[in-house]
């Protein structure tokens, strides 16, 4: 638990740091901080219009970023019966959620993953961590902490030395509320 600790010290202040998910490893910031995320953003090389993934170790974390009043009760149940698990839902964003994180849209892409390591560590920051693969625009992702290393060098300030979940592919990106595939498993 103290490389956790380190990690989530880390992430507070404005630091970029990688860390094992399902399939790839995930480059992540405090989702609070938005000098943070431009910052991972330049290092990816990633437009901001893209928006980015939150992950969490359970959905109160995600509430201050997601509308939730804007899930219907009746749909209140399919929409969140997928986690946790390896699911990226695309759902209303609350209005005071930087465009950093949504695109610009109305919508912002949040998971509660099943990955021990991601959720320990979302655990211990008491808030869910932005997520999005470990590697330069274009390239394919790392896959462990030595190929974030010799993709990123230095500019990462902490890499966790953990194991991905072993999935072949990135998760699976759906609208529950439209039942929209951005990106299937498959």
């Amino acid at each position: 638990m103290a490389e956790i600790g380190q990690a989530a010290r880390s992430a507070i202040k404005t630091g970029v740091i990688a860390y094992p998910t399902e399939a790839v490893f995930g480059l992540g910031c405090d989702p609070h901080n938005d000098v943070a995320i431009q910052r991972l953003l330049h290092l990816k090389q990633r437009p901001a219009e893209k928006g980015l993934i939150l992950i969490a170790a359970d959905y109160s974390q995600l509430l201050p970023f997601v509308e939730d009043s804007a899930i219907a009760q009746d749909r209140r149940f399919s929409v969140l019966s997928y986690w946790p698990g390896p699911v990226t839902l695309i759902l209303p964003a609350r209005k005071t959620v930087s465009p950093l994180l949504t695109g610009g849209r109305k919508t912002i892409a949040v998971r509660v993953t099943a990955h021990e390591p991601a959720r320990a560590l979302c655990r211990e920051l008491g808030h869910a961590l932005v997520s999005t693969s470990a590697n330069l625009t274009g390239q394919e992702p790392a896959r462990t902490a030595a190929e974030v290393r010799l993709q990123f060098g230095d500019s990462v300030d902490w890499i966790m030395d953990d194991n991905t979940g072993g999935a072949a592919n990135p998760t699976r990106i759906i609208d529950p509320l439209s039942n929209q595939v951005f990106r299937d498993d498959a």
